[in-house]
């Protein structure tokens, strides 16, 4: 608050006057006369209200007072300093990504971003305001719009998705609005490097609104099962990204809920544990659940579907013994039989080749190690991968590949060489090493087996479930045309699809299931990787715009706020005036 004319601050005088004028007017003493001795008891009534006396006897002097009083501060117009954004408009990107979720005292960061949202409605000064969610496909919530009313009903309507922040998609769509307008980027959202917001333009300031900084988290990173003769041997990961110990209670529950096993458990500070059960009861669908004092609820629960590990596994003849013995290693029914009787078993087993031509033409999943139709052309360079569950217990970055052969248009690249594709998945979910495992080093690492582990045990899973999802993922999906639905773990319907390449995936993570009337398959809509983590909060303000680097603001006068009181101060003065008569 100020005060823009401070040249009339000399009339504070007035009000002095006027106490002087009070303090020196003619005062009257009290004189007892015989004939008016009996008034004493006529005035006790009057008597037992003092302060009502005295602020009848100098109202005129309280209302004189505050009338100028009110007038000088008139005189000096004050004022009240308001913000608005800077630039001619303005873009917010919100992050809905899981860890948004995360929040202490039962307030997510999600919810304390939308409060300040609204509290930057008044801000705004008639720009025009774009609001941009993140994820897989960003998503325009409102475009150029002014209105406050339907800028609030948009912020309402924001709610988390679950998916990968997908940040560079959300800034790619918020460049086409800028052009050569000034615009303020307020990003909300929990942390974020610097280097990720791009500055080159002149036009553009960003505001960058982020978490807490003192949130806690622990976390199951890495979840899988497989069944082996009459048990089952889940894999699991916990992580502890605090700074201290913690005292976690992990569990492990089948599908009807019932707990398997129950284990107390101590994380030391930033410490990473994996920890294996043995001869768990045979169960199709296995729960964890780890119950910590933390911050970030959503990623201390996992669900996985239990791979057949004993399902047979049909290894062509013409693969390398290495291939053979890391199938073996795993403890599972193996059989070597000769690439032409490999067509007879297409539709009985997991089958493992270099023969393209098996590709789209079985029931049953294949691993495709080379190719038998192509040339390997050489690389020099090491496996880069991404960040798909097949890679969850295996890192392939120290693996050297000599050469590989040329990749599948249509197929999926979960990971490259040098930018070349070296592993791809097919749309019915083959999976197809581009390179013959004698011209690599894989099999000296211990990634090799675990990689077959996953492999397996996604594969198997697959024959009798559609697999694992991310939140809202699109994915062309193996089923029979028909009328298919999807269902929650407990029989809420969520939505409906005839063509497998429509499906996709729900939003919350979770055990699902999609029923036709002849059959029905079950899958899992599982947090990406990145989404079980989070970082410390970063809340920061980059680049300038070319007009003004801060902050605008304006000032609203308060001059009509004392312009009325003085008015009415003045009639009621007038009244008392009158009512005491105009000769006192």
């Amino acid at each position: 608050m100020g005060f823009s004319n401070l040249v009339f601050l000399w009339t504070a005088i007035l009000p002095i006057i006027v106490l002087i004028y009070y303090f020196f007017r003619k005062k009257y003493k009290d004189q007892h006369v015989s004939s008016t001795i009996f008034w004493a008891e006529a005035m006790q009534e009057t008597k037992a209200s003092p302060y009502l006396k005295h602020l009848q006897k100098n109202m005129l002097l309280y209302l004189q007072l505050l009338s100028l009083i009110l007038f000088v501060l008139a005189l000096l117009n004050p004022f009240v300093k308001s913000t608005e954004m800077s630039g001619e408009q303005a873009i917010w990107i919100v992050d809905t990504s899981a860890t948004m979720l995360a929040g202490k005292d039962n307030t997510t960061t999600f919810d304390q971003h939308k409060e300040t949202m609204k509290s930057l409605v008044s801000e705004l000064s008639g720009r025009p305001l774009t609001i941009i969610s993140t994820g897989d496909e960003p998503k325009t919530i409102v475009r150029q719009e002014t209105e406050s009313a339907a800028i609030h009903k948009a912020i309402d309507s924001l709610e988390v998705t679950y998916e990968e922040e997908q940040l560079p998609k959300a800034i790619d769509m918020a460049q086409a609005f800028i052009g050569d307008t000034s615009t303020s980027i307020y990003l909300f959202t929990d942390a974020v490097d610097r280097g990720e917001l791009p500055i080159e333009n002149e036009h553009v300031k960003w505001i960058v609104k982020g978490a807490n900084k003192e949130l806690e988290n622990a976390a199951i990173t890495r979840f899988a099962a497989t069944a082996n003769g009459e048990h089952t041997l889940p894999l699991i990961q916990l992580k502890n990204e605090t700074k201290r110990e913690l005292n976690v209670q992990l569990s492990l529950s089948n599908e009807a809920g019932e707990v398997l096993i129950e284990e107390q458990l101590a994380l030391g500070s930033e410490e990473e544990l994996t920890k294996t059960f043995e001869e768990l009861p045979i169960t199709a669908v296995l729960s964890a659940n780890l119950q910590v004092e933390d911050d970030y609820e959503s990623d201390n629960s996992m669900v996985t579907l239990v791979g057949n590990g004993m399902s047979q596994i049909v290894i062509d003849q013409q693969m390398h013994q290495l291939v053979q013995k890391g199938f073996q290693s795993l403890d599972t029914d193996v059989k070597i039989v000769p690439s032409n009787q490999l067509v007879s078993m297409a539709n009985e087993a997991m089958i493992i080749t270099n023969q393209t031509e098996l590709l789209g033409k079985t029931n049953t999943p294949i691993m495709l190690i080379g190719r038998n139709d192509e040339t390997a052309v050489e690389v020099n360079n090491l496996v880069d991968v991404s960040e798909d569950p097949l890679f969850a217990f295996s890192s392939l970055e120290d693996v050297y590949v000599n050469s590989i052969y040329p990749s599948f248009d249509d197929y999926e690249t979960i990971a490259t060489i040098g930018g070349k594709p070296f592993i791809q998945r097919s749309s019915s979910g083959d999976i197809i090493v581009l390179a013959d495992i004698q011209s690599t080093d894989w099999p000296l690492h211990p990634s090799f087996p675990l990689f077959l582990w996953s492999v397996q045990n996604e594969l198997m899973a697959g024959t009798t479930s559609l697999g694992t999802f991310s939140p809202n993922e699109s994915r062309a999906i193996s089923l029979i045309p028909g009328d298919w639905s999807i269902y929650a773990s407990n029989d809420e319907y969520i939505s409906s699809f005839e063509n497998a390449r429509q499906f996709k995936a729900p939003t919350e993570p979770g055990l699902y299931t999609v029923k036709s009337q002849e059959e029905e398959k079950p899958f899992i809509v599982q947090l990406p990787a990145q989404e079980r983590s989070i970082q410390e909060g970063t809340s920061f303000e980059l680049g300038t715009l070319e007009n003004s680097g801060e902050e605008e603001t304006s000032k609203t006068s308060l001059l009509i706020w004392l312009l009325l009181p003085i008015l009415l101060l003045l009639v009621i003065e007038w009244e008392v005036q009158r009512r005491r008569g105009f000769a006192n």
